[in-house]
């Protein structure tokens, strides 16, 4: 091979959600626990689960041994087959999910999932029109975009748009968009803000949300918020979707995060942490008055790869894993410290805006005016391709052995939820460290 790894990744297939010219992907070829390792031997500790998928860590022997033994047994089957595999995952589920989602479809990720939640909604409803909020993310196909609030919406409107997709603002305790004091008022005008948008909208089939915002912010709501969103659907007929991709299984300190607040969807999209994304599967499950519906309607969805047997089996492992490792109290508890730590920067450090989260689902803010939510960056910055202080700080932190996402404003901080004491405080005291620059920044 005359190119590297590295420069032949870059040249001949395409790096997501960036400009092509100057991207120089990392060579990895190993990873183990919460660190993964360059071709260079550096080892990396991996503060986002890479995509906020890995919660378990890398190389979890049991979910590999699934994938083994299944593919010596099936490796694969057309969907319109049983199989044991299927009909295993199934039963499982019923145990964790939110008690009444009993009916299954199985892709192969979370953007086909919410592809498969809108068409269900639909065809059980005959309506057509979805409401999502802005600061969202669902997916990249044209459902998926088309419900995403983000600025990766922009670049495929008005021609890549579906039609009937609407918009209504996340609640934002943190930078109200409603300009609201206190959390609790905040949560009450964002539903009565919903309320009024499905009376005066029409042809509402269902509403979609993340119950905490991904990457967007890790977006924590107001307690009254869900539960009032929920009667406000069951009043006007309307289906309640929670995405729940990046925010099940275990990640927010419960299996999905919707059970914080005892809320409970008509539907329910996940994907990445159900089978720890060592292969890709993503679940949309539906109430038992959905499913019944189908008895005697056409369901008019499939995929080739649905219920494929190689995705279902690590599913199976990974939700025996945790359980078996007690991570969702782990995620509780790691979380906690965590957050104690990060607080605690806030002192030393102007540029933290805010400290927020949930279990290991966590997001640090900065802001460019000490003691004001006054944003370094905004999405229109992103979109334009502009040099992020965000993505400086990132950059950083990979030079010092420390991988984090961070997207426009805040790093989203999500490890492994096998993540220990000992890396975390490694973790935080690298961000102690690149946190320097951003003080620096305020002051020019």
């Amino acid at each position: 091979m005359t190119l590297s790894i590295s420069e032949a990744t870059a040249k001949y297939t395409y790096g997501t959600w960036r400009k092509q010219g100057g991207w120089k992907p990392l060579h990895v070829v190993d990873a183990e626990g919460c660190y993964f390792t360059d071709a260079q031997g550096k080892k990396y500790l991996d503060l986002s689960a890479q995509l906020m998928c890995v919660n378990l860590g890398h190389k979890n022997q049991a979910i590999i041994q699934a994938i083994v033994d299944q593919a010596q047994k099936l490796p694969y089957v057309a969907p319109g087959f049983a199989t044991d595999v299927r009909a295993e995952i199934s039963e499982l589920l019923l145990e964790v999910l939110p008690a009444g989602l009993n009916k299954f479809f199985y892709a192969t990720s979370g953007t086909e999932a919410n592809e498969a939640a809108f068409k269900i909604a639909q065809m059980y409803t005959g309506k057509y029109k979805i409401i999502s909020r802005y600061n969202s993310y669902h997916g990249s196909t044209p459902g998926g975009i088309s419900a995403t609030g983000d600025m990766r919406r922009w670049f495929h409107e008005p021609a890549g748009k579906l039609n009937g997709v609407v918009f209504a603002p996340e609640v934002n305790p943190y930078r109200c968009p409603l300009g609201t004091t206190s959390p609790e008022s905040c949560g009450e005008a964002h539903a009565n803000y919903l309320n009024y948008m499905i009376e005066n909208e029409g042809n509402v089939a269902a509403v979609i949300m993340e119950p905490i915002v991904g990457t967007n912010g890790i977006l924590i709501p107001p307690d009254n918020y869900l539960p009032r969103v929920r009667e406000i659907c069951d009043h006007h007929g309307v289906l309640l979707i929670f995405d729940e991709v990046m925010s099940g299984w275990g990640r927010t300190g419960a299996m999905f995060a919707c059970d914080h607040w005892k809320t409970i969807p008509d539907i329910m999209t996940t994907a990445k942490g159900i089978s720890n994304a060592y292969v890709p599967l993503g679940l949309t499950a539906t109430n038992g008055k959905i499913a019944d519906f189908f008895e005697d309607n056409f369901f008019a969805h499939g995929h080739t790869y649905e219920a494929h047997p190689l995705t279902l089996a690590p599913a199976i492992a990974a939700i025996k894993e945790i359980r078996r490792l007690n991570l969702i109290e782990r995620s509780k508890e790691m979380g906690t410290y965590m957050v104690e730590q990060l607080e605690g920067l806030k002192a030393k450090h102007p540029s933290i805006g805010d400290v927020r989260g949930k279990g290991l689902f966590i997001a640090l803010e900065l802001t460019k005016e000490a003691g004001k939510n006054v944003p370094t960056a905004t999405k229109i910055d992103k979109a334009a391709g502009k040099p992020l202080l965000i993505e400086k700080l990132c950059g950083a932190l990979m030079g010092r052995g420390v991988y984090v996402l961070g997207w426009v404003n805040h790093l989203v901080i999500a490890p492994p939820l096998i993540i220990t004491k000992e890396e975390i405080d490694i973790a935080v005291s690298q961000i102690d460290e690149v946190l320097s620059m951003a003080d620096e920044a305020m002051d020019s």
